[in-house]
């Protein structure tokens, strides 16, 4: 079904799609109205900044220090969510001042309220699947346990679904201006690893994993998302230091070529020949015997009347 571009799921969720928290999470976290990528290749270096934000945001030291806790990973999940919901319009509030002279904020107040209604949303998941947990812990009666648990078992599949989706788009701040996702993934990843280099915390671990899992994934998002940015500087003219409306025109995604044989793609050249030319041959073309050839000489000679 296409996209709407109108709505915020684009019309693509059904009454059977809530069965599948994954299409929920995709309709609802990757909204119709976040621009399409412009590139294959930038969009092969947003997912690998994604896994390197997934790395700096929950932690390894989650699953390496004292085996793997679903509380304690979601309890980190909503500092990062909380931290999050402040530094992401701080960040975006400084670039508009950067901007102030290509444009005003007038122009892109909509998609500035859509992306900060996303960022909302998500923390509130967040919130509600850590709410569900400490409720089904803390429960004693096998009636709530088994409601509630069903509940928190999709809430965290439609939860990790989108985060999976934000980290990509970054609350669709892609729609505001294209360079705005890899420099919030930096600005992110740096902020979550400074006080644990500040204070020295290495969650247990040795000096050596220590430095390879806080430094590890702030660096690897910052490489990735400064590579983003310069290849939509010099294939498209998207600069971080401009207001998106003095950006040239970019042009959208080109489609595939269809298939050859395509019942949609007309045959080249006249299916049925030249509508004058014998046995589909061209009437003018090079012929051992041109159709128009003169008829051969009568066996006969006939002699001159006059001839003496």
């Amino acid at each position: 079904m296409a996209r709407t571009r109108g709505s915020w799921t684009g019309g693509t969720l059904t009454a059977g799609s809530v069965l599948k928290p994954q299409d929920v999470a995709r309709a609802v976290f990757h909204p119709a109205w976040i621009p399409q990528p412009l590139d294959p290749s930038v969009e092969r270096l947003k997912r690998f900044r994604v896994i390197a934000g997934a790395v700096a945001s929950l932690g390894v030291y989650t699953f390496v220090e004292g085996g793997f806790d679903l509380t304690e990973l979601l309890e980190n999940a909503m500092t990062a969510s909380v931290v999050l919901l402040f530094l992401t319009p701080l960040t975006v509030g400084a670039m508009l001042w950067v901007w102030r002279r290509g444009g005003t904020v007038r122009q892109l107040r909509t998609p500035l309220l859509r992306s900060l209604a996303l960022l909302v949303l998500f923390v509130g998941c967040v919130a509600a699947v850590l709410l569900l947990v400490r409720t089904v812990n803390a429960s004693a009666s096998i009636a709530a346990i088994i409601g509630f648990g069903m509940t928190m078992l999709w809430l965290l599949a439609f939860t990790a679904s989108g985060a999976v989706r934000v980290s990509g788009n970054f609350f669709g701040t892609a729609a505001v201006h294209r360079c705005l996702p890899p420099l919030l993934a930096m600005v992110t990843s740096w902020l979550v690893a400074v006080p644990d280099l500040v204070t020295g915390d290495l969650h247990g671990l040795s000096l050596t994993l220590g430095i390879v899992f806080i430094l590890g994934a702030p660096l690897t998002v910052t490489a990735i998302a400064l590579l983003e940015m310069r290849r939509l500087k010099r294939r498209y003219g998207i600069r971080l230091n401009t207001h998106p409306a003095t950006h040239p025109p970019v042009p959208g995604p080109v489609p595939p070529m269809p298939p050859a044989g395509s019942p949609h793609v007309p045959p080249q050249g006249n299916p049925y020949g030249h509508p004058y030319a014998p046995n589909g041959q061209h009437p003018y073309a090079p012929h051992p015997q041109a159709p128009y050839a003169p008829h051969p000489q009568p066996p006969y000679h006939p002699q001159h009347p006059y001839r003496g």
